[in-house]
């Protein structure tokens, strides 16, 4: 399991599990309880990459959001 400490948005950190390209297993703690856990659910069970792309860049706050921190975790997750 892969915990990845979020910066700039409501929600503190992301709990993230990604197995042959796939996300399997996503969390998002803290942050907009509905629209996070909307944001995790339809994620799990697309390739990595993909979503990652379609999340990059959206702002809430500043130059982030919760979606953007996905798509980072995403992106860090596999250095």
């Amino acid at each position: 399991m892969y915990h990845y400490q979020c910066r700039g948005t409501c929600s503190t950190s992301i709990d993230l599990e990604i197995r042959d390209g796939i996300i399997t297993y996503c969390k998002i703690n803290n942050g907009c309880r509905g629209n996070t856990a909307g944001v995790a659910r339809l994620a799990v069970g697309r390739r990595a990459d993909e979503v990652a792309e379609e999340l990059a860049g959206i702002p809430c706050r500043g130059d982030t959001s919760c979606p953007d921190q996905l798509s980072r975790a995403i992106r860090s997750y596999h250095d």
